[in-house]
């Protein structure tokens, strides 16, 4: 991992919520996102949602698969900072 890499983690869904289906990546390896562009989509016990970009960058790899339970804080996807287009773009 780069120093310019950023680390997209499961967010905190509240109400002692911890894990959630990951539903689907909408955000693939490769593409560019902006803040706020979706990443995923979730489904806790009480209601589906989207997870977003905190930063703008390069999805670098997913960390988890579609159809896996995911938990709050832990590693979901990493974006690429300031890297040529291509290098080390991989699913983990």
């Amino acid at each position: 991992m780069s120093s310019a890499d950023i680390e997209g983690r499961v967010p905190s869904f509240g109400h002692g919520l911890a894990e959630a289906l990951l539903l689907a990546w909408v955000a693939q390896i490769g593409d560019r996102v902006e803040r706020g562009d979706v990443i995923a989509e979730v489904e806790t016990d009480k209601a589906s949602t989207e997870i977003v970009a905190e930063r703008s960058g390069r999805i670098l790899a997913h960390c988890a698969a579609a159809g896996s339970i995911v938990k709050s804080g832990e590693l979901l996807y990493r974006l690429a900072g300031d890297r040529l287009d291509g290098e080390d773009i991989r699913d983990e």
